[in-house]
């Protein structure tokens, strides 16, 4: 069975001791998954982890070298922020770059590749840390229920876009 019929659920794998694998299928072609992803009109309305979140802000320099910058506010008006920079640009398949919480958490590499078949997307992001102990903090925090939260949000918003 290919991965493109199993829309709508995410996976987490830790596929070695410093790395964290989230795989999800959306019902939407690569082209729309990506300017979701990467286009600052759209971000805030989908990546914003748990319930009641906004994202008021949304910086992206989509290029080798460019910064990108998000704040979440969260109800209570605490904040959290998270930057980095692109190391590679190629739409609509892959996206490389550093990525920061700040704090004492250590500086991570995100790549995002996108696979297309059968007009589904295959959205793969690896962040690799610095060590298996630093991945494991991150797997401890509310991580994974941010993320699918988030995903959740991109599958229905990606349908108003096509």
């Amino acid at each position: 069975m290919s991965t493109a019929n199993k829309v709508g659920s995410t996976t987490f794998t830790t596929p070695s001791d410093r790395e964290i694998v989230m795989t999800r299928v959306f019902d939407a072609p690569r082209r729309l998954v990506f300017e979701a992803w990467t286009n600052p009109e759209h971000l805030p309305r989908w990546m914003l982890g748990p319930g009641g979140w906004t994202m008021p802000v949304c910086e992206i320099d989509l290029r080798p070298g460019g910064m990108w910058r998000f704040v979440w506010r969260g109800v209570d008006g605490a904040e959290m922020e998270m930057s980095g920079v692109y190391k590679e640009v190629t739409p609509p398949d892959r996206l490389v770059s550093t990525e920061s919480w700040g704090g004492d958490w250590p500086e991570t590499l995100k790549t995002l590749t996108l696979s297309e078949e059968d007009g589904k997307t295959t959205v793969t992001s690896t962040v690799l840390y610095p060590s298996k102990e630093a991945r494991d903090a991150a797997l401890q925090t509310g991580m994974k229920e941010g993320v699918n939260g988030s995903f959740d949000r991109l599958a229905e918003y990606v349908q108003t876009l096509a």
